[in-house]
């Protein structure tokens, strides 16, 4: 290239005089101190070196330690050891007929592990081309999925057999479900069935995973094989998770009532639900995907609101047990719920429940006007308003009574002052309660008109029990965990967290020391145990591994009793030792 003006000429004369890189500079100065055969001192001087560090760099320049100053090629290695110890083995497989997954799970097996996209690339390089399609019998042996029988009742035996199940602890429910006559809920709540699964053997198999804390239905794939969970149900294999999908769908808010209603009759001689006192609480159930019928609500555990399936829940006080829940609820509607709640109650039991327990958001001062013209008792929480606060800030200190609470809680004397108010058009008893821990007053509204104060602050911490329970339902009962975004199917899954719950419950008062354990303790420490079975020709008996707290079930009482199960022909199972 010519160059004719001045300022290019003087541009290109700076880049050999003044070099920007390191590389560039050495060159160079070795270059003008050589060939243009400047003295020591004036190359360094020229390009920025001490005298000392000049020599430094000759001696290296002399010896060949410097590296190459116009490098051709990129530095690195010029072969992949990984793939070239793998080179011969990849090729004898692949003339064994393996495919490149293959052959890369035969490396990994081997300890040399190689992704299927490297056997790719080495088969490429050594000209082979891809397999055609093959059939399952020229395939490789190996381990695959396997085919399981299709769900039906007909094909259900009871040939005599042995088997080791993993469910095994969920035989200790079956005699509490054949007490209570479990086929009857299905029957009266006219639950949907078929030819195939009847609806008794598909609400037992619907329960058996909420008694197993299976989290999601489409978990049950793991437990289609087993033999045990398939008896339990009366089934000759546990139905998929498409059935159960679908199955709950079918489902209708009125026949979920229904079986609510069956399951109340079923625990009356139970003494697990009582009317003397129930909390009642909401739960926002989330909802992780799209659909027009999900709306969004708040959601305590992320304190904002989002798409979710708002469920109403009541639980007995005196047992903790959950005893009625509705996820069929829309906007505006949350007012109403608990009348629904008292109808369902009536409808039940012959007349409403005398005390019922809530906070502030459950509905409204007219919703309490309504519950104290019907008789109910009520305790629940006041807004805190700016006025109020304003109110309870000018209160004098003589106005205030300190009082003494029973247990071990930290904070045993809290200032209460009580008067009058009218919120609407009925007047109740207000509490102003400090010095609970609180950074702000609690505030309490009663129509109690003879419980002290003392009893209303130590009812309403006991309220706080149905937040532990909802942990557990949670935690355990994975009542969060949906698995589409229908609200009817949630609404089937919180049937049965009732009827779960109830029948730890009942498991619970068996065991010693269990009494006020929760299920996800229960289900640790006494149901999750596998078992060996042995069908005879008259009877089922299972018998437990050996556990830490297998003691604990043996004392139960259930044990070298025989049950008469109806969905086995009316075959006896008995628990052996």
């Amino acid at each position: 290239m010519q160059i004719n003006a001045p300022l290019d000429l003087t541009r290109c004369r700076k880049f050999f005089r003044e070099p920007t890189t390191p590389r560039q500079r050495q060159y160079e100065a070795l270059r003008a101190f050589f060939i243009d055969e400047l003295s020591s001192a004036e190359a360094a001087r020229q390009f920025g070196y001490s005298p000392g560090a000049f020599r430094v760099l000759c001696h290296a320049f002399r010896r060949g330690e410097l590296p190459e100053f116009f490098a051709t090629a990129r530095p690195g290695p010029r072969e992949q050891p990984k793939k070239s110890g793998a080179r011969d083995q990849i090729v004898a497989l692949r003339k064994r007929n393996y495919s490149v997954y293959e052959i890369s799970a035969a490396l990994k097996e081997e300890g040399t592990p190689l992704s299927p996209t490297a056997v790719r690339e080495v088969l490429a390089q050594e000209g082979f081309a891809r397999l055609p399609r093959r059939l399952d019998e020229e395939r490789p042996v190996g381990v695959g999925p396997t085919i399981e029988a299709v769900c039906d009742v007909r094909a259900f035996n009871l040939e005599p057999r042995t088997f080791v199940t993993r469910v095994g602890g969920l035989f200790l429910f079956l005699p509490d479900l054949v007490r209570l006559d479990a086929d009857a809920w299905a029957l009266g709540a006219k639950l949907p069935g078929s030819r195939m699964i009847p609806a008794g053997h598909a609400l037992r198999s619907a329960l058996a995973l909420k008694l197993w804390s299976v989290e999601r239905k489409s978990h049950i794939m793991a437990l289609v094989a087993d033999e045990g969970l398939a008896l339990f149900s009366g089934l000759n294999v546990a139905p998929k998770k498409s059935y159960l999908s679908e199955y709950s769908s079918r489902i209708t808010p009125q026949k979920v009532s229904s079986l609510l209603g069956l399951w109340h009759a079923s625990v009356t001689g139970e003494a697990l639900i009582g009317d003397q006192s129930i909390n009642l609480d909401f739960h926002s159930v989330p909802y992780f995907g799209e659909h027009p019928l999900v709306e969004s609500h708040y959601q305590s555990k992320r304190s904002r609101r989002d798409p979710s399936i708002l469920t109403f829940l009541a639980q007995d006080a005196e047992t903790h047990v959950f005893c009625y829940s509705n996820a069929n609820i829309r906007k505006g509607e949350e007012a109403d719920e608990v009348f629904r709640f008292v109808e369902f109650w009536k409808r039940h039991h012959g007349s409403p429940p005398q005390e019922l327990v809530f906070d502030s958001t459950l509905t409204t001062y007219e919703g309490l006007d309504r519950l104290d013209a019907a008789g109910i008792r009520f305790l629940t929480l006041r807004r805190r308003s700016a006025s109020l606060l304003a109110e309870i800030e000018a209160l004098p200190a003589s106005a205030w009574r300190t009082i003494s609470l029973d247990g071990s809680r930290k904070h045993r004397t809290p200032r209460v002052f009580e008067q009058k108010v009218c919120l609407r058009k009925r007047t109740y008893r207000q509490l102003f309660i400090t010095d609970l821990g609180h950074d702000e007053p609690t505030i309490l509204i009663t129509n109690h008109a003879n419980a002290t104060s003392k009893q209303l602050i130590t009812r309403y911490a006991g309220r706080m029990l149905i937040e532990n329970a909802l942990c557990d339902a949670v935690r355990f009962f994975h009542i969060d965990a949906l698995s589409s975004s229908v609200a009817l199917k949630a609404d089937f899954d919180m049937a049965l967290l009732v009827l779960a719950s109830g029948l730890y419950r009942i498991m619970a008062r068996r065991m010693r020391g269990y009494d006020d354990a929760q299920a996800r303790q229960i289900f640790r420490d006494l149901i999750d145990m596998p078992a060996d079975v042995a069908i005879t020709t008259t009877e089922v008996t299972v018998r437990f591994h050996r556990r830490a707290h297998l003691p604990i079930v043996l004392a139960s009482g259930l044990f070298n009793k025989p049950v008469r199960v109806p969905w086995w022909d009316g075959r006896s199972m008995r628990l052996v030792e």
